[in-house]
């Protein structure tokens, strides 16, 4: 996603979403040693995993108060899956442009840290309240335990890149990787491999 300068400024100029969202479902922050930037970021998300508010606080520049409210905005009505794909993606447009000025470059990952940190955040209190039936590892994609086992049976999936391919686990914050990788050893460690592999023939 692009974010252009133009769109920054005005941004700046009249900033949306500054603020803490009140008891909010998570909170991020990100800092930048360079020029001592820092963002916090608040959101609230409805039953559907949904941000219904975002709001920012910020100790920085023009060019990062104008992107934090920007980015705050484009996050309304966003799954947190697809909010952390947003994230993922946006750093490294921004960074990549050829109009962005050199003395921005340490903070415009700011926003996609927060963010990320805050769903991160929101996914690790999920799975620690989840009562469902299967265990819960993928807040952002709602993929569980035994999804991933199935794939990694049928599929013969060796690696978390190979799983988040089939069921898209792991494509969001990241905070479920771990996890993921440690089913995947668990599968072959405990020799389920060799089962199943028995079983087939």
């Amino acid at each position: 996603m692009v974010f252009g300068l133009e769109l920054i400024r005005e941004h700046f100029i009249n900033p949306r979403n500054v603020g803490d969202v009140p008891n909010a479902s998570a909170v991020g922050k990100a800092g930048a040693p360079i020029c001592g930037g820092v963002l916090r970021i608040s959101l609230e998300l409805d039953e559907y995993q949904r941000v219904s508010e975002a709001r920012f606080k910020v100790a920085g520049c023009s060019f990062l108060i104008g992107l934090a409210s920007l980015f705050t905005e484009r996050l309304k009505g966003l799954t947190s899956g697809e909010a952390a794909a947003m994230a993922q993606a946006t750093a490294n447009s921004i960074a990549e442009r050829e109009t962005m000025p050199a003395e921005r470059s340490c903070c415009s990952h700011l926003p996609s840290q927060a963010l990320l940190a805050a769903i991160r955040s929101y996914s690790d209190s999920v799975r620690r309240e989840w009562n469902g039936d299967e265990a819960l590892i993928c807040t952002c994609f709602c993929v569980s335990e035994k999804r991933i086992e199935r794939e990694i049976k049928f599929g013969g999936l060796h690696t978390i890149d190979e799983v988040t391919k089939v069921c898209r686990a792991g494509a969001g914050c990241g905070s479920c990787l771990p996890l993921i990788e440690q089913i995947i050893d668990d599968y072959y460690r405990n020799g389920l491999w060799s089962l199943t592999h028995d079983l087939s023939r």
